[in-house]
């Protein structure tokens, strides 16, 4: 079954995070009018209140969560009820301080923060088994409720005695045998050899490098364990309850789950996101955290569960937004499939550890710039209900893979920047800049529906992936492969005879015969007047057709980026990183090979143009000016933000505006 929050709602999501256990009566009767003027209809709920729901170990407290859940309902907003798991209460660390984060270097953490806790300890998956039943048991009906919420941003690993055993469970079922693991993880080097299950141990900090089969396998089976851990959590949900359940995921540049694998588990894909950049970098950041949510659940509906009003983290701290990234933020990501837009939170938090978190209403009030946008927003996102149950039709796939981004975190790799996260975002940032609408893709999936397909970064291939890869390529699609592809398979082994995997060489038509890493100042001239970065490597062409080649050193007349017509379709090798400019030049001839083009063709610098697409053969094309200059599109239709026709005139596009056009 689709769960689809619009249709308990009657529209799109619009609201955030509420914490009414931070504040008293008058400031609860004050929510209740603000909220009706901001247009909310869906406020998170209970996310950190363990130690209020659950005082005592076995001992519940629902009377203050029962009257503000009626007093919503009472006020026509609904609620997503999530569970509290995410910071264990006093009590239960110092009745149970074995089930306390331990890291990689032996230190047990100690109560005072959120996320402190084991997934693998047998108490605490008891304890939040127990109060997800036990909220579940009590609200499972009550008509406030909407959706529930398990968990808070699962993201903690534990390198604890208990993980270490739950570890070992994990790979007795994967691979039966000691003998079948030792050859798994290559342990004939380096005398790792193991002779019990119980010399195993999770990847602790150690003199030098970690096995990488190893610290792989490690990865995937925490990956597991918290997936476990929501399930049992959705599951005893699920006892009392028909309503959807999911997560919040996080989607930053650091990675402990399989996504995927969670896509399949939740009733729908719910995500967290909050650019790391300002401008138009966060505009690009939100349509790549956008784009990865849509994909992930496979088809499923997604949400936006939280952004900040006026929060952007860099590296030198938090800013804050521009007038109209709220706006435009919101319509970025419900054009990329939102059912909604959630912020965090509702009401900014006058103590704690996030007492700096923007939020709807902020601390100077109501009467301020933030709240009168945010409201704004809220009454846009309230005229847009009917694209409820519309999707987005992606003319592209970026192969994004769990197993490559845990393989290229070893620090034994030839170089250091060769990161997964930033080869996916540097791919879908050209596309996004080519304006075309981007899906993200497992290796081993069917491709067939994409006429263009990247791999910006594929180090570990496995056969199976490498035999789709070929498939799709023969059936008529268009490949673009990046350095360093398919070097290792499944089990971080190298793969012998020449990289990457042979039915990947076979679809490429080349065969990489030397890796050469390039300084972090060096660059290679190649024959078309372009440079190459970071990589390069010594191609023998089995079939390919070179574009360009190195014109210097060891490497000079050796192709660079190939081109092979494989079956029906055709596959491009790129054997170094290129700049920016270079790499959209080259992005462009694949997609032009392809037949794939911008949504309107020649949009002005900065204007983004996404398509969300109804069964009966409407459309709506949402425009975002991302410039500071007013823009003039020739596009047609009825703009649903201000309920007015544009006519053959073309649209007017105010500087940092938005539109929403139903067409067709």
């Amino acid at each position: 079954m689709v769960h689809r929050i619009t249709e308990r709602l009657g529209g799109l999501a619009f609201g955030g995070d509420y914490n009414p256990e931070q504040w008293d009566k008058h400031v609860w009767q004050e929510d209740d009018l603000l909220m009706r003027e901001a247009r909310v209809n869906l406020v998170t709920v209970g996310v950190f209140s363990w130690a209020l729901l659950e005082p005592e170990e076995g001992s519940y407290d629902f009377g203050w969560l029962d009257a503000h859940l009626d007093r919503l309902h009472a006020a026509a907003v609904a609620v997503d009820l999530a569970t509290p798991t995410a910071s264990p209460p006093p009590w239960f660390t110092l009745a149970y301080p074995e089930a306390l984060t331990v890291t990689a270097d032996g230190i047990r953490l100690t109560h005072g923060s959120r996320d402190t806790y084991c997934l693998a300890a047998p108490a605490y998956r008891r304890a939040a088994a127990r109060i997800a039943g036990a909220l579940a048991e009590r609200y499972g009906d009550h008509p406030a409720v909407c959706m529930w919420h398990v968990h808070n941003e699962y993201a903690t690993v534990c390198h604890c005695d208990r993980a270490a055993a739950a570890f070992r469970v994990w790979l007795r079922h994967k691979y039966r045998t000691l003998d079948a693991l030792n050859e798994a993880w290559g342990t004939a080097f380096w005398s790792q050899r193991y002779g019990s299950w119980e010399q195993i141990l999770p990847p602790r900090a150690t003199q030098w490098h970690h096995n990488p089969g190893h610290t792989l396998d490690w990865r995937r089976f925490f990956s597991d364990e918290t997936l476990a851990a929501y399930r049992e959590q959705r599951d005893a949900i699920r006892a009392h309850s028909d309503r959807p359940v999911t997560t919040n995921l996080m989607l930053p540049a650091y990675q402990v789950l399989d996504l995927w694998k969670f896509g399949r588990e939740v009733d729908f894909v719910g995500i967290d996101h909050y650019p790391d950049a300002p401008g138009v970098d966060a505009a690009a950041d939100i349509a790549f955290g956008g784009d990865r949510a849509r994909s992930f659940g496979a088809g499923k509906p997604w949400l936006l569960i939280e952004q900040g009003t006026n929060t952007v983290y860099t590296s030198d701290g938090t800013l804050g937004k521009e007038p109209g990234d709220i706006l435009r933020h919101t319509m970025g990501h419900i054009a990329r499939g939102s059912e909604g837009a959630l912020f965090f939170q509702w009401r900014q938090s006058r103590a704690g550890a996030e007492l700096w978190h923007s939020a709807i209403v902020p601390h100077a009030g109501p009467d301020t710039r933030i709240f009168r946008e945010a409201s704004a927003t809220g009454a846009a996102v309230a005229r847009l209900g009917e694209l409820a149950g519309s999707t987005v039709r992606a003319r592209a796939a970026v192969l994004h893979d769990a197993d490559v981004w845990w393989a290229l975190d070893n620090r034994g790799l030839p170089h250091t920047g060769s990161g997964h996260h930033d080869s996916l975002r540097r791919a879908h940032r050209a596309l996004w800049n080519a304006g075309v609408t981007t899906d993200f893709a497992h290796p081993a999936d069917d491709l067939a529906r994409y006429p263009v397909v990247l791999a910006p970064s594929l180090y570990l291939l496995s056969d199976a992936s490498a035999t789709a890869l070929r498939r799709y390529v023969a059936q008529g699609g268009t490949l673009l492969v990046e350095c360093f592809a398919g070097a290792v398979d499944e089990h971080h082994h190298a793969r012998l005879g020449g990289y990457p995997a042979a039915p990947l060489r076979e679809t490429l038509g080349i065969r990489v015969e030397e890796y050469r890493p390039l300084a972090a100042a060096q660059s290679l001239e190649l024959s078309d007047g372009t440079r190459g970065t970071y990589w390069s490597e010594v191609l023998r062409l089995e079939g390919a057709t070179p574009i360009a080649s190195y014109t210097s050193g060891m490497l000079a007349g050796q192709a660079a980026v190939t081109h092979h017509q494989f079956g029906k379709g055709s596959a491009w090798y790129l054997s170094t990183r290129l700049e920016d400019d270079a790499y959209a030049a080259l992005l462009g001839q694949v997609l032009a090979a392809a037949g794939v083009g911008p949504e309107i063709a020649d949009a002005p610098p900065g204007v983004e143009a996404v398509r969300r697409h109804a069964d009966d053969g409407r459309s709506w094309l949402f425009l975002l000016n991302h410039s500071d200059t007013d823009q003039r599109l020739p596009v047609t239709g009825h703009d649903l933000l201000t309920d007015e026709p544009v006519g053959q005139q073309g649209l007017a596009l105010p500087a940092r505006g938005a539109a929403v056009l139903r067409q067709g």
